[in-house]
């Protein structure tokens, strides 16, 4: 059966739409669930954030997801969704500046790990491709404090261990040292 070509082409947009709203109603359905259990993230501090230790880092953000659950996506506060970003680990904590997103800082006070890992929340870059930080959401607006790994892929991959060491020196002496869950990348 042979339709006309604007029929044809009628029905091939009204699918295209249709899919297209199934995507944005189900982006809003997340960023609404989770927007009832993760506070909002801390503004970052104005002045000055302290000695640089690392950085500027060029990395991905990927997603910060519910600590432990790599695939449960944090979709309220722009948290869920991928964006280029420029990493900096200060004294005080990392700074990721994320474009088309607004900035995070993750307070030094907040940060409880760094690891490395080879994805999450629907990025899969292979063995040890991204810097997964696990940090601490202070309780906010009525939702309780929540333990959030967000993913960092850096452009090169030296800068894997340059951000997974600084990070290290954030953390308290008993969680820094090394084990089989954040090994160095090899080179």
């Amino acid at each position: 059966m042979n339709l006309p070509l604007p029929v044809a082409v009628g029905i091939w947009v009204v699918i295209g739409l249709v899919l297209l709203t199934v995507v944005f109603v189900g982006l809003k359905r997340l960023t609404t669930r989770t927007a009832q259990t993760v506070p909002a993230p801390p503004a970052v501090p104005e002045g000055d954030l302290g000695e640089v230790l690392a950085g500027p880092v060029t990395a991905v953000y990927v997603s910060s997801t519910l600590a432990g659950d790599w695939l449960a996506r944090v979709g309220a506060h722009r948290l869920g969704f991928r964006s280029n970003a420029t990493v900096r680990v200060h004294r005080t904590g990392v700074l990721v500046a994320r474009q088309g997103a607004p900035d995070l800082f993750l307070a030094a006070s907040a940060l409880e790990a760094v690891s490395l890992a080879p994805g999450m929340a629907g990025k899969y870059v292979g063995k040890d491709g991204l810097v997964v930080l696990t940090w601490t959401v202070p309780a906010a607006g009525g939702a309780p404090a929540t333990r959030l790994d967000t993913g960092l892929r850096t452009q090169q991959t030296a800068d894997r261990a340059t951000l997974l060491n600084a990070v290290r020196e954030l953390l308290p002496a008993a969680d820094s040292a090394p084990n089989d869950d954040s090994k160095e990348p090899q080179q």
